[in-house]
Protein backbone atom coordinates (compact mmCIF):
# COMPACT_ATOMS: atom_id res chain seq x y z
CA UNK A 1 0.00 0.00 0.00
CA UNK A 2 2.72 2.28 -1.11
CA UNK A 3 1.58 6.58 -0.92
CA UNK A 4 3.25 8.98 -2.95
CA UNK A 5 6.32 10.07 -1.34
CA UNK A 6 5.88 13.99 0.83
CA UNK A 7 8.63 15.48 2.33
CA UNK A 8 10.09 14.02 5.74
CA UNK A 9 8.59 10.81 4.96
CA UNK A 10 10.73 7.81 4.92
CA UNK A 11 10.82 5.13 2.15
CA UNK A 12 10.69 1.75 3.69
CA UNK A 13 11.67 -0.70 1.57
CA UNK A 14 9.68 -4.13 2.77
CA UNK A 15 11.40 -7.17 2.15
CA UNK A 16 9.17 -10.34 2.25
CA UNK A 17 9.04 -14.16 0.98
CA UNK A 18 12.04 -15.56 0.10
CA UNK A 19 13.29 -18.96 -0.55
CA UNK A 20 13.02 -20.42 3.16
CA UNK A 21 10.22 -23.03 4.02
CA UNK A 22 9.21 -20.02 6.11
CA UNK A 23 7.95 -17.92 2.69
CA UNK A 24 4.63 -18.01 4.04
CA UNK A 25 5.61 -16.66 7.69
CA UNK A 26 7.20 -14.08 5.91
CA UNK A 27 4.34 -13.06 3.88
CA UNK A 28 1.81 -12.97 6.55
CA UNK A 29 4.51 -11.53 9.06
CA UNK A 30 5.23 -8.33 5.87
CA UNK A 31 1.46 -7.63 5.77
CA UNK A 32 1.63 -7.22 9.70
CA UNK A 33 4.19 -4.83 9.75
CA UNK A 34 3.13 -3.10 6.64
CA UNK A 35 -0.07 -2.10 8.60
CA UNK A 36 1.90 -0.91 11.48
CA UNK A 37 3.92 1.28 9.99
CA UNK A 38 2.30 4.77 9.96
CA UNK A 39 1.62 6.76 6.88
CA UNK A 40 2.04 9.92 7.96
CA UNK A 41 5.78 9.04 8.60
CA UNK A 42 6.45 6.09 5.85
CA UNK A 43 6.11 5.11 2.16
CA UNK A 44 6.29 1.39 2.08
CA UNK A 45 7.93 -0.18 -0.87
CA UNK A 46 7.53 -3.60 -1.16
CA UNK A 47 9.86 -6.14 -2.44
CA UNK A 48 8.80 -9.59 -2.84
CA UNK A 49 10.82 -12.96 -3.24
CA UNK A 50 9.52 -16.05 -5.01
CA UNK A 51 10.28 -19.60 -3.61
CA UNK A 52 12.94 -19.88 -6.21
CA UNK A 53 15.06 -16.51 -5.38
CA UNK A 54 13.65 -14.26 -8.39
CA UNK A 55 12.26 -10.96 -7.28
CA UNK A 56 8.96 -9.83 -8.27
CA UNK A 57 8.25 -6.87 -10.26
CA UNK A 58 6.74 -3.49 -8.63
CA UNK A 59 3.11 -4.89 -9.49
CA UNK A 60 3.09 -7.92 -8.48
CA UNK A 61 5.22 -7.18 -5.02
CA UNK A 62 2.37 -4.23 -4.33
CA UNK A 63 -0.56 -7.22 -4.68
CA UNK A 64 1.31 -10.08 -2.76
CA UNK A 65 1.04 -7.39 0.11
CA UNK A 66 -1.76 -6.34 -0.38
CA UNK A 67 -3.44 -9.58 -0.64
CA UNK A 68 -1.64 -11.60 2.09
CA UNK A 69 -3.91 -13.17 4.25
CA UNK A 70 -3.55 -13.34 8.02
CA UNK A 71 -3.05 -16.96 8.07
CA UNK A 72 -0.17 -19.32 6.39
CA UNK A 73 -1.99 -21.93 5.30
CA UNK A 74 -4.17 -19.54 2.54
CA UNK A 75 -1.01 -17.52 0.95
CA UNK A 76 -0.89 -17.65 -2.29
CA UNK A 77 2.02 -17.67 -4.93
CA UNK A 78 3.24 -15.26 -7.03
CA UNK A 79 6.15 -15.40 -9.81
CA UNK A 80 9.54 -13.12 -9.42
CA UNK A 81 11.27 -11.89 -12.96
CA UNK A 82 14.47 -10.65 -11.69
CA UNK A 83 17.56 -11.58 -10.07
CA UNK A 84 17.40 -8.32 -8.18
CA UNK A 85 14.49 -5.82 -7.66
CA UNK A 86 16.33 -2.83 -9.49
CA UNK A 87 14.32 -0.61 -7.26
CA UNK A 88 17.14 -1.50 -4.57
CA UNK A 89 19.81 0.28 -6.55
CA UNK A 90 17.65 3.10 -7.83
CA UNK A 91 15.27 4.02 -5.47
CA UNK A 92 15.78 6.65 -3.11
CA UNK A 93 15.13 4.26 -0.14
CA UNK A 94 16.16 5.46 3.40
CA UNK A 95 16.23 1.96 5.26
CA UNK A 96 15.20 -1.75 4.39
CA UNK A 97 13.36 -3.60 6.58
CA UNK A 98 13.76 -7.20 5.76
CA UNK A 99 10.84 -9.96 7.09
CA UNK A 100 12.75 -12.70 5.38
CA UNK A 101 13.64 -16.10 7.12
CA UNK A 102 15.96 -18.98 7.16
CA UNK A 103 18.59 -19.59 4.48
CA UNK A 104 18.85 -16.13 2.40
CA UNK A 105 17.40 -14.27 4.85
CA UNK A 106 18.40 -14.23 7.93
CA UNK A 107 21.77 -15.90 7.36
CA UNK A 108 24.01 -12.77 6.44
CA UNK A 109 24.10 -13.11 2.75
CA UNK A 110 21.22 -10.14 2.21
CA UNK A 111 22.61 -8.37 5.02
CA UNK A 112 25.93 -8.49 3.17
CA UNK A 113 24.06 -6.90 -0.04
CA UNK A 114 22.51 -3.92 2.45
CA UNK A 115 25.92 -3.27 3.76
CA UNK A 116 27.55 -3.20 0.22
CA UNK A 117 25.12 -0.77 -1.47
CA UNK A 118 25.15 1.15 2.26
CA UNK A 119 21.62 1.09 2.63
CA UNK A 120 20.38 0.83 6.63
CA UNK A 121 18.32 -1.97 7.47
CA UNK A 122 16.75 -3.32 10.12
CA UNK A 123 18.12 -6.17 12.17
CA UNK A 124 21.63 -7.50 13.05
CA UNK A 125 24.71 -6.84 10.47
CA UNK A 126 25.86 -9.14 8.14
CA UNK A 127 28.13 -11.25 10.45
CA UNK A 128 25.94 -11.51 13.37
CA UNK A 129 23.34 -12.49 10.95
CA UNK A 130 25.55 -15.12 9.66
CA UNK A 131 26.73 -16.37 13.15
CA UNK A 132 23.28 -17.17 14.75
CA UNK A 133 22.08 -19.03 11.93
CA UNK A 134 25.05 -21.26 11.90
CA UNK A 135 23.66 -23.73 14.63
CA UNK A 136 27.14 -25.13 14.62
CA UNK A 137 29.65 -21.78 15.04
CA UNK A 138 26.61 -19.93 17.46
CA UNK A 139 26.91 -23.33 19.91
CA UNK A 140 30.82 -22.76 19.64
CA UNK A 141 30.96 -19.20 20.48
CA UNK A 142 28.20 -19.52 23.37
CA UNK A 143 30.41 -22.31 25.33
CA UNK A 144 33.99 -20.57 24.93
CA UNK A 145 32.21 -17.53 26.77
CA UNK A 146 30.50 -19.70 29.15
CA UNK A 147 27.68 -19.69 28.02
CA UNK A 148 24.94 -23.22 29.03
CA UNK A 149 24.14 -24.71 26.28
CA UNK A 150 23.49 -29.00 25.32
CA UNK A 151 26.17 -30.60 24.90
CA UNK A 152 26.75 -31.74 21.33
CA UNK A 153 28.99 -33.45 18.19
CA UNK A 154 29.44 -32.13 15.16
CA UNK A 155 29.30 -33.90 12.20
CA UNK A 156 29.53 -33.25 8.51
CA UNK A 157 29.39 -35.36 5.37
CA UNK A 158 32.97 -36.59 4.99
CA UNK A 159 33.08 -37.81 8.83
CA UNK A 160 29.86 -39.87 8.46
CA UNK A 161 30.82 -41.38 5.11
CA UNK A 162 34.29 -42.44 6.55
CA UNK A 163 33.59 -42.99 10.43
CA UNK A 164 29.59 -43.73 11.08
CA UNK A 165 30.03 -46.56 13.29
CA UNK A 166 32.73 -43.92 15.32
CA UNK A 167 30.53 -41.01 15.04
CA UNK A 168 27.28 -42.91 16.17
CA UNK A 169 29.79 -43.95 19.22
CA UNK A 170 30.50 -40.40 19.98
CA UNK A 171 26.43 -39.11 20.08
CA UNK A 172 25.55 -41.85 21.73
CA UNK A 173 27.83 -40.89 24.55
CA UNK A 174 26.15 -37.93 25.15
CA UNK A 175 23.16 -39.98 26.38
CA UNK A 176 19.85 -40.02 25.27
CA UNK A 177 17.77 -38.26 24.06
CA UNK A 178 18.93 -37.15 21.89
CA UNK A 179 18.02 -34.21 18.84
CA UNK A 180 19.97 -34.31 15.48
CA UNK A 181 19.49 -31.19 13.66
CA UNK A 182 20.68 -29.91 10.48
CA UNK A 183 23.29 -26.83 11.14
CA UNK A 184 21.81 -23.80 8.89
CA UNK A 185 17.95 -24.59 8.79
CA UNK A 186 15.24 -22.91 11.26
CA UNK A 187 11.47 -23.48 11.21
CA UNK A 188 12.83 -27.19 13.20
CA UNK A 189 12.81 -28.60 9.83
CA UNK A 190 15.11 -31.46 9.38
CA UNK A 191 15.36 -32.04 13.00
CA UNK A 192 14.41 -35.46 14.60
CA UNK A 193 14.52 -36.53 18.45
CA UNK A 194 16.42 -39.98 18.75
CA UNK A 195 15.17 -41.89 22.19
CA UNK A 196 16.71 -45.44 20.79
CA UNK A 197 19.81 -46.25 19.57
CA UNK A 198 18.45 -48.04 16.52
CA UNK A 199 17.20 -44.65 15.28
CA UNK A 200 20.16 -42.28 15.53
CA UNK A 201 21.50 -42.92 12.03
CA UNK A 202 18.50 -42.46 10.25
CA UNK A 203 17.95 -39.16 12.12
CA UNK A 204 21.81 -38.05 11.31
CA UNK A 205 21.01 -38.94 7.64
CA UNK A 206 17.93 -36.83 7.79
CA UNK A 207 19.86 -33.51 9.08
CA UNK A 208 22.53 -34.51 7.14
CA UNK A 209 20.27 -34.15 4.28
CA UNK A 210 19.67 -30.43 4.61
CA UNK A 211 23.10 -28.84 4.00
CA UNK A 212 25.78 -31.33 4.71
CA UNK A 213 26.62 -30.55 7.73
CA UNK A 214 24.29 -31.17 11.13
CA UNK A 215 25.16 -31.60 14.76
CA UNK A 216 23.88 -34.10 17.54
CA UNK A 217 22.62 -32.21 20.65
CA UNK A 218 21.69 -33.97 24.36
CA UNK A 219 18.54 -33.53 25.00
CA UNK A 220 16.93 -31.64 28.21
CA UNK A 221 13.81 -32.27 30.04
CA UNK A 222 13.08 -27.97 30.03
CA UNK A 223 10.46 -25.63 29.33
CA UNK A 224 11.10 -23.52 26.41
CA UNK A 225 11.16 -20.12 27.00
CA UNK A 226 11.83 -16.98 24.35
CA UNK A 227 13.31 -13.81 25.09
CA UNK A 228 12.34 -11.13 23.23
CA UNK A 229 15.52 -8.27 22.96
CA UNK A 230 15.93 -5.18 21.42
CA UNK A 231 18.35 -2.21 20.97
CA UNK A 232 22.15 -1.51 19.47
CA UNK A 233 24.28 -0.78 22.47
CA UNK A 234 21.86 -0.98 25.25
CA UNK A 235 19.56 -3.61 24.57
CA UNK A 236 16.96 -4.74 26.09
CA UNK A 237 14.43 -7.75 27.06
CA UNK A 238 10.70 -7.60 26.81
CA UNK A 239 9.35 -10.04 29.46
CA UNK A 240 9.88 -13.65 28.31
CA UNK A 241 7.37 -15.89 27.41
CA UNK A 242 6.75 -19.77 26.90
CA UNK A 243 6.48 -22.44 24.35
CA UNK A 244 3.94 -25.42 25.28
CA UNK A 245 4.34 -27.48 22.37
CA UNK A 246 1.76 -29.32 21.03
CA UNK A 247 3.91 -32.67 19.67
CA UNK A 248 7.14 -34.20 21.52
CA UNK A 249 8.97 -31.12 20.70
CA UNK A 250 7.81 -27.79 18.74
CA UNK A 251 8.65 -29.30 15.37
CA UNK A 252 7.56 -27.77 11.91
CA UNK A 253 4.47 -29.79 11.88
CA UNK A 254 3.59 -28.07 14.96
CA UNK A 255 4.49 -24.44 14.01
CA UNK A 256 2.72 -24.04 11.07
CA UNK A 257 0.57 -27.16 9.80
CA UNK A 258 -1.50 -28.33 12.86
CA UNK A 259 -0.89 -25.33 15.38
CA UNK A 260 -0.86 -27.57 18.41
CA UNK A 261 1.25 -25.53 20.58
CA UNK A 262 0.47 -22.78 22.82
CA UNK A 263 1.94 -19.31 23.29
CA UNK A 264 1.95 -18.12 26.74
CA UNK A 265 2.74 -14.50 27.35
CA UNK A 266 3.89 -13.91 29.37
CA UNK A 267 5.31 -17.23 31.08
CA UNK A 268 4.21 -18.07 33.45
CA UNK A 269 7.36 -18.01 35.90
CA UNK A 270 8.71 -16.72 39.27
CA UNK A 271 10.21 -13.39 39.03
CA UNK A 272 13.66 -14.20 39.76
CA UNK A 273 13.41 -16.76 37.09
CA UNK A 274 11.80 -14.03 34.20
CA UNK A 275 14.71 -11.96 35.40
CA UNK A 276 17.09 -14.56 34.91
CA UNK A 277 16.01 -15.18 31.37
CA UNK A 278 15.76 -11.65 30.54
CA UNK A 279 19.64 -11.14 31.75
CA UNK A 280 21.09 -14.56 29.66
CA UNK A 281 18.98 -13.03 26.78
CA UNK A 282 20.40 -9.97 27.04
CA UNK A 283 23.92 -11.56 27.66
CA UNK A 284 23.75 -13.36 24.60
CA UNK A 285 22.56 -10.84 22.07
CA UNK A 286 25.69 -8.45 23.38
CA UNK A 287 28.03 -11.38 22.76
CA UNK A 288 26.96 -12.91 19.66
CA UNK A 289 27.19 -8.52 18.40
CA UNK A 290 23.76 -8.50 17.48
CA UNK A 291 21.68 -5.07 17.29
CA UNK A 292 18.17 -4.39 16.52
CA UNK A 293 16.32 -6.96 17.57
CA UNK A 294 16.50 -10.82 17.98
CA UNK A 295 14.99 -13.55 19.81
CA UNK A 296 16.95 -15.71 22.16
CA UNK A 297 15.35 -19.15 22.73
CA UNK A 298 16.36 -20.76 26.31
CA UNK A 299 15.75 -24.17 27.75
CA UNK A 300 14.25 -24.26 31.72
CA UNK A 301 15.49 -27.43 33.45
CA UNK A 302 12.55 -28.98 34.69
CA UNK A 303 15.03 -30.85 37.76
CA UNK A 304 16.96 -27.83 38.95
CA UNK A 305 15.79 -25.13 37.22
CA UNK A 306 18.79 -24.30 35.01
CA UNK A 307 18.74 -21.93 31.73
CA UNK A 308 20.13 -23.36 28.67
CA UNK A 309 20.70 -21.30 25.79
CA UNK A 310 18.82 -23.62 22.67
CA UNK A 311 19.36 -20.99 19.67
CA UNK A 312 19.22 -17.37 18.47
CA UNK A 313 16.60 -16.12 15.84
CA UNK A 314 17.57 -12.39 14.74
CA UNK A 315 14.50 -12.41 12.35
CA UNK A 316 11.52 -13.55 14.84
CA UNK A 317 7.96 -14.00 13.35
CA UNK A 318 6.20 -10.58 13.15
CA UNK A 319 2.38 -12.00 12.27
CA UNK A 320 -0.24 -10.58 14.71
CA UNK A 321 0.19 -13.87 16.74
CA UNK A 322 3.82 -13.98 16.79
CA UNK A 323 5.29 -13.81 20.21
CA UNK A 324 8.31 -11.39 19.72
CA UNK A 325 5.82 -8.22 19.19
CA UNK A 326 3.31 -9.64 21.48
CA UNK A 327 6.07 -9.82 24.33
CA UNK A 328 7.39 -6.28 23.65
CA UNK A 329 3.23 -5.49 23.46
CA UNK A 330 3.16 -6.51 27.21
CA UNK A 331 6.29 -4.58 28.12
CA UNK A 332 4.64 -1.43 26.80
CA UNK A 333 5.99 -1.22 23.13
CA UNK A 334 2.71 -1.86 20.93
CA UNK A 335 3.36 -3.11 17.10
CA UNK A 336 3.35 0.36 15.64
CA UNK A 337 5.52 1.83 18.23
CA UNK A 338 7.98 -1.66 17.79
CA UNK A 339 8.17 -0.66 14.43
CA UNK A 340 8.96 2.58 14.78
CA UNK A 341 11.44 1.72 17.30
CA UNK A 342 13.10 -1.11 14.86
CA UNK A 343 13.49 1.72 12.00
CA UNK A 344 15.18 3.98 14.58
CA UNK A 345 17.93 1.48 15.46
CA UNK A 346 18.06 0.80 11.83
CA UNK A 347 19.02 3.92 10.94
CA UNK A 348 20.74 4.94 14.11
CA UNK A 349 23.19 2.14 13.53
CA UNK A 350 24.02 3.14 10.22
CA UNK A 351 24.62 6.43 11.45
CA UNK A 352 27.51 5.42 13.63
CA UNK A 353 29.70 3.36 10.63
Amino acid sequence: MTTTNKPGKLRVALIFGGRSDEHEVSVVSARSVDRALDREKYEVVPMAIDRTGLWADAATAQRALSEAPERTDSVADFKGRHRLDPRLLEADLDVAFPVLHGPFGEDGTIQGLFEMIDLPFVGCDTASSALCMDKIFCKRMLAQAGVPTPVWEEIDRTRWAEDRNGVVERCLGLGLPLFAKPARLGSSVGISKVHEDRDLEAAIDRALGHGGRALVERGIDAREIEVAVLGNRNPRAAVPGEIVPGHEFYDYEDKYVDSASELLAPAPLEKETAAAAQDLGVRVFRLLGCAGMARVDLFLDRNDGSLWVNEVNTIPGFTSISLFPRLWGLSGLDYPSLVDELVRLALSRSAER
